[in-house]
């Protein structure tokens, strides 16, 4: 009894291959929870899709990492100086923000990030005339552009490239290899036409894993359902249940990431009173769960234990029974399912 990611592998699959052909060069990302497969997962799946680079969040993932998969390992997060010193192949490519880390890295294989609109990190257009001397004791892999996703200022992400690339030629970088984020396939198509002596390699992570919504689905399996009047008590609370219906104990809690969510950015009003509207019900102990039983998202009856939730289903439902799985929407990277089942 447990909660189980099922993947339908030929479509996941065949999803992958698609991106892959959109976006030639394309550097496959796994970092997090590895968007809810796991780091040894994707790593295979990379392997598999033949791709010679394979990118990770950190220095402590490409640690991990590196032994199951054998190609170039791309750390994105940026060196800095002073940080934990990690064990790492030479095949192991680090990202750089700045002037200051590319002088500490002497040797090793870099990727300079610069600032993009993001304003995250990155070196600044005004630093660029100092590289010169910084790159000719690295070995510089190329240049990155870590891109916003949504632009609601209507400018383009191609233009933004474009500027970038315009500053790197100005102050005489070398322009062979331009790592990028966020781009449509027909915006780097774009950019490799104007530039055809730049190879630009998208980074893709969601869009590559988690692209084909159809493709994946969790499931808690019911492990318990018990039969509550109107008025009785129940839980670590000892709340009363509102009406007649079934508590139902469903695998999945707080340990596989179940009741965690993350901030969302909303836009427009009707998304906004939604917000206002779900505030307003947790004040009265009444929260909406991720899983669901005849067609309906079901309430907690109480918030999610640690490996177990524990539902109210109305009486006028079908009742559940052990053994039945519940259908659950889960965000991939922050759930840890307990198995994963192969269709």
């Amino acid at each position: 009894m447990a909660l189980s990611l099922y993947v339908d592998t030929a479509r996941w699959r065949a999803h992958q291959k698609t991106v892959l052909d959109q976006f030639p060069g394309l550097i496959p990302v796994c970092k997090g929870n590895g968007y809810g497969f796991g780091h040894e997962r994707l790593a295979e799946e990379a392997a598999r899709l033949g791709t010679d680079v394979l990118a990770v969040g950190t220095t402590y993932e490409a640690a991990c990492i590196k032994d199951w998969f054998s190609g170039d390992l791309l750390v994105l997060t940026p060196f800095r100086r002073g940080e934990e010193p990690v064990p790492l192949p030479d095949r192991v490519i680090r990202s750089v923000s700045s002037v200051d880390g590319v002088h500490a890295l002497v040797g090793a294989r870099v990727v300079i990030e610069c600032m993009s609109s993001m304003k995250r990190h990155g070196i600044s257009e005004q630093d660029l005339h100092l590289l010169h001397a910084a790159i000719e004791d690295v070995r510089l892999e190329g240049f990155a552009l870590h891109l916003p996703l949504d632009r609601t200022d209507g400018t383009d992400a191609v233009e933004e490239v474009i500027a970038w690339m315009d500053r790197l030629r100005a102050a005489r970088l070398p322009l062979h290899t331009m790592f990028v984020s966020h781009l449509r396939a027909e915006e780097q198509a774009r950019l490799q036409q104007q530039f055809p002596q730049t190879r630009f390699r998208a980074r893709i992570g969601t869009r590559l894993w988690l692209g084909d919504h159809e493709a994946t689905e969790y499931r808690g399996a019911v492990l318990d359902v018990t039969p509550v009047a109107k008025g009785e008590r129940f839980g670590y609370r000892q709340q009363k249940t509102a009406s007649e219906g079934w508590l139902v104990v469903v695998a999945g809690g707080t340990s596989h990431g179940v009741g965690l969510e993350a901030p969302k950015a909303m836009h427009g009003v009707m998304p906004r009173a939604k917000g206002v509207a779900r505030a307003g019900l947790a004040t009265v102990n009444r929260n909406l769960s991720p899983f669901v039983w005849a067609g309906k998202q079901r309430w907690f009856a109480e918030p999610p234990h640690m490996q177990v939730s524990i539902l109210f289903v109305p009486a006028d439902a079908q009742e559940p029974r052990v053994g039945d799985e519940m259908v659950a929407h889960l965000r991939h990277t922050t759930t840890q399912y307990d198995r994963i089942v192969e269709r």
